[in-house]
């Protein structure tokens, strides 16, 4: 997990800056907002763009000039990878809250023959999808962690595919064949039947190793041609 920016700026401004400033010239953490190096022969000058004040006279040589501009971009740019790492987990949207948690607890574990196990969330009150038809559904998808690494829900629309076509892993197809549309599924699926070559993690997302289970939270939306008649 990346460092958060505090602690990043918090590291220059003590063990690293004291090992390259003497004391009486040493500028405090809490005053550096940004540094402008100024690199001649010899010379680096190193100013606060907070204080406007310059700190001169220290002498590096100029491949460790080098190495304090490239340490300082690290840091920042490691600070700017810290903010973009995704939404904190509390903060991502679920399928599943809290309180759907706890029912869920009280809710039988039905076991398919292919190992598959799944509870309904809401049993939905439409028809179920015929092999090869579209459905749209949202999906959360985690490992059994409960870490999210992937979900419709965070990129805001639905997701459409061929059910029983072989578009999405083994697993999902067969936990989304028996529901009604309207309905919501935990679907815990096993190795065999989620990614055989893992998938490569995005930042901030857990990695999913191959052939190791997933658990999906699965509403299914509607299926194209197939809507309930109102009455």
């Amino acid at each position: 997990m990346a460092s958060s920016p505090s602690s990043l700026l918090l590291s220059l401004g003590s063990g690293f800056a004291r090992s390259l400033f003497p004391a009486h010239q040493s500028i405090p953490g809490d005053k550096i907002r940004s540094l402008n190096i100024r690199c001649s022969n010899l010379e680096v000058v190193v100013k606060s763009s907070r204080t406007g004040e310059y700190s001169d006279g220290l002498m590096l040589k100029r491949r460790e000039a080098i190495g304090l501009v490239l340490g300082v971009s690290g840091i920042f740019i490691d600070s700017f990878d810290a903010k973009a790492a995704g939404l904190p987990p509390e903060d991502k949207p679920r399928l599943c809250d809290d309180a759907c948690e706890k029912e869920l607890e009280n809710v039988p574990m039905v076991t398919t023959e292919s190992g598959l196990q799944y509870k309904d969330i809401k049993v939905g009150e439409g028809p179920s999808p015929p092999i090869g038809f579209q459905v749209a559904a949202n999906y959360v998808a985690m490992v059994p962690s409960g870490q999210i690494f992937d979900s419709s829900l965070e990129k805001g629309q639905l997701y459409i595919f061929r059910v029983g076509s072989g578009q999405v892993i083994k697993g999902l197809d067969e936990g989304i064949l028996t529901m009604k549309t309207g309905g919501k599924r935990r679907i815990y699926i096993p190795g065999p039947l989620a990614f055989p070559r893992g998938l490569t993690s995005a930042p901030g997302r857990p990695r999913v190793a191959a052939n190791s289970p997933v658990v999906f939270d699965v509403s299914l939306e509607y299926i194209p041609g197939l809507e309930i008649d109102e009455e």
